[in-house]
């Protein structure tokens, strides 16, 4: 790996403890990402979207890093997310990686507001400051911002991001962001487009669901972009049924239960977020019991 946010880095699920008042278990989540890189991954994205990142303290968001960079091999990357509600935290989150030796961070729009383009643009611009790498994350679902390709085009020429995570699902984006601003790398940002982005030459996915099927995710993405589609697509055709949960609303749920079948521990998420109601469990259940039985790990 020359460059940090290229391969498959997952974003890491977030194990609690069982008390009144759970904390990050960092022991167990290290042993996760120890995992992962034993299973052929190439780095995680810790504090992001799936590790609950809103339900930590700045301490314990430094914390879960430092964790997952001391149980990191050589050569496996750690890009934690920095979203903050505002910029200074954003900031805060970002000197924290770069003391910790992170070679990349993974950064939101501001997220408590509907930002307008300028607003968005300072922000990338105070994060860049600190002179760690910036990876932009789009989801204008949650976050109610879109980083359009024209936008993500300015924040590229003035140096502010080097790649960016896209979790719209429109595959067509990809074309454009690169028409855009071609040295750009756009990164497969929702699992159940991943085939598609690494086809089109996207160098890298940050994807949820080598949390419990890294070997297979791994092979999916490597051998598309190596354009070995008889590989590919059964590999894809038999995982979509769950990659797909990755852009629904309960993917955390989703993931973690799905971690818990396969014999890692997902465990609980923290409220607001709700166990999975019935036909959602049964359906996560049944498409990863049918992974497993595939032989897929």
């Amino acid at each position: 790996m020359t460059t940090p946010w290229h391969g498959v880095l997952v974003a890491t699920a977030l194990p609690w403890t069982a008390s009144d008042r759970p904390e990050p278990d960092l022991d167990r989540f290290a042993e996760h990402v120890a995992w992962l890189a034993a299973n052929g991954c190439d780095g995680v994205v810790p504090n992001g979207s799936l590790g609950e990142y809103q339900q930590l303290s700045d301490a314990q968001r430094t914390a879960v890093v430092k964790a997952a960079v001391d149980a990191s091999p050589e050569g496996f990357v750690v890009m934690p997310g920095v979203a903050g509600y505002g910029s200074d935290q954003a900031v805060r989150a970002t000197e924290a990686a770069g003391e910790l030796g992170c070679p990349a961070v993974m950064l939101l729009p501001p997220n408590t507001y509907r930002a307008d383009r300028d607003a968005v643009v300072d922000h990338f611009r105070t994060v860049a400051a600190v002179g760690v790498p910036v990876v932009a994350y789009n989801n204008p679902f949650d976050t109610k911002v879109d980083l359009v390709p024209e936008l993500l085009a300015q924040l590229h020429a003035e140096g502010l991001i080097v790649a960016v995570k896209e979790f719209t699902g429109d595959v067509r984006r990809y074309y454009e962001i690169k028409e855009l601003a071609p040295d750009l790398d756009v990164l497969a940002g929702s699992d159940d487009v991943a085939l598609e982005l690494a086809v089109a030459g996207s160098p890298g996915w940050i994807s949820g669901y080598p949390n419990a099927f890294p070997q297979a995710c791994v092979e999916l993405f490597r051998s598309a972009a190596a354009g070995d589609l008889a590989t590919a697509l059964p590999l894809y055709r038999d995982l979509h049924p769950l990659l797909r949960w990755d852009s629904k609303t309960e993917f955390v749920q989703a993931i973690k239960l799905s971690m818990d079948i396969v014999g890692r521990f997902g465990g609980p998420c923290r409220p607001p977020r709700s166990p999975l109601n019935p036909a959602q469990e049964a359906a996560v259940r049944k498409a990863t019991e049918a992974a497993v039985a595939a032989g897929y790990r």
